[in-house]
């Protein structure tokens, strides 16, 4: 079987070095195994994600020399697959709509961390969803219905790890964040009831992720080690959607002066931006550490 590796960037602003640097190590690691490498333009947001952004996400691949081998996957034709996925979750009963707003989930847990009890966080830092259940009569639940309320399909974490019955691990090659490497033990519990799609929104990152991964016949995946701990959520999802698992290998980061993560929300220094200033791929390549 040909070993084969995938770059998935969203277009929703310009790349930046940390995308060169997962872009380009993603193609080394292929061309050293004689494998290939795919792109994946993950445009969900389809308002964000605009032509305009994806062609110049794909001339600046370009200039730095990633040489993506054909098909190219976009997320934004392949909802069915995602709808498909849902569908055999909520069968076995795992998927609810919930109702909670931002504001109202703020409010809950000040309310409890206000009387002394601390309230749990996911592994990026977010409050764990409360669930409707134990807040929302179904009077409440039906009465959102009826007005049309936005809502989230999020999965039953703890009935999903009952279901799964076993214990998910998976291999990684690179280091999570405290050097974690080898046989890796997932913990999805740690993310509560994650979002796997909205009324307006027909997916989520970690459903499609597992999604593409499969229907690309990926068998590495390469990036970034910030969505290390999101990989037990990965797993739970493969296991629960009989698909098969492949070998993980999460990379350190490119940081700014303040050492965060470069991102493009924050506006940091594009690939084009370099370009225009003189640089060149190989200064690329320097700069990023291969």
């Amino acid at each position: 079987m040909i070993e084969t590796f995938r770059f998935a960037p969203s277009p929703n602003g310009h790349l930046h070095l940390g995308h060169a640097l997962s872009a380009l190590l993603n193609l080394d690691m292929a061309r050293a195994v004689n494998g290939r490498v795919l792109l994946r333009i993950e445009d969900i947001d389809t308002v964000r994600c605009t032509p305009d952004l994806v062609s110049a996400m794909l001339e600046d691949l370009d200039w730095i020399g990633f040489d993506a081998d054909p098909p190219h996957r976009r997320q934004s034709e392949h909802f069915a697959d995602y709808a498909d996925a849902l569908r055999r979750l909520d069968a076995m009963g795992l998927i609810y709509k919930a109702f909670l707003t931002r504001t109202e989930i703020r409010h809950v847990v000040a309310q409890r961390e206000a009387a002394g009890r601390p309230w749990p966080r996911d592994p990026d830092g977010a409050p764990i969803y409360p669930g409707d259940a134990s807040l929302l009569s179904e009077k409440d639940v039906a009465a959102r219905l009826a007005q049309e309320e936005p809502y989230a399909l999020r999965l039953d974490m703890a009935r999903a790890l009952q279901m799964a019955g076993t214990l998910l691990d998976w291999q990684e090659t690179g280091a999570g964040p405290a050097g974690e490497s080898g046989r890796v033990t997932a913990d999805a519990s740690a993310w509560g009831d994650v979002i796997l799609a909205r009324k307006d929104t027909p997916t989520s990152y970690h459903l499609s992720v597992v999604v593409d991964d499969a229907r690309q016949g990926i068998s590495h995946v390469v990036r970034g080690h910030d969505l290390f701990h999101a990989t037990s959520v990965h797993r739970l999802l493969q296991h629960l959607l009989d698909l098969p698992a492949p070998i993980y290998h999460h990379h350190r980061l490119i940081t700014g002066p303040d050492g965060r993560k470069l991102s493009k929300s924050a506006g940091d220094t594009g690939l084009r931006d370099l370009r225009d200033a003189g640089w060149t791929p190989a200064d690329i390549r320097a700069r990023i550490g291969l």
